[in-house]
């Protein structure tokens, strides 16, 4: 079973604000065959802890704008976590996303092509 289309476009959404806000490394995982919650894990990087919030307050207030509304929000600087229940947006400092390492941890998970255009 794969992603929805409604997630999908959610995450695309999200991934799209993400990379306005300078986020690299943006991977899309779809989770739905690791039988967890979420159906798809966005995951990117910021440059430093105020991009980490930065981005974190983007994605926030953009899905809002479009009524979603996360269900929890975690972290302040190196890492903050949006869980919108099927889609949950982490966002993570360098040092942070090298060391936990969540794409290469669910690495046998399908990755989910986005449409965007990251800064180099």
């Amino acid at each position: 079973m794969a992603a929805s289309k409604e997630v999908i476009a959610l995450t695309q959404k999200a991934a799209e604000v993400i990379a306005e806000k300078l986020g690299v490394d943006i991977v899309a995982l779809d989770m739905t065959d690791q039988m967890l919650l979420s159906e798809v894990f966005l995951i990117c990087t910021a440059q430093n802890e105020r991009a980490v919030d930065a981005i974190a307050d983007a994605v926030f207030d953009a899905l809002a704008l479009i009524g979603e509304k996360p269900i929890r929000k975690e972290g302040k600087g190196q890492w903050v976590l949006l869980d919108y229940s099927d889609l949950v947006v982490h966002i993570q400092s360098e040092e942070l996303r090298s060391y936990y390492m969540l794409d290469r941890l669910w690495n046998d998970c399908p990755r989910i092509e986005l449409n965007i255009s990251e800064a180099r």
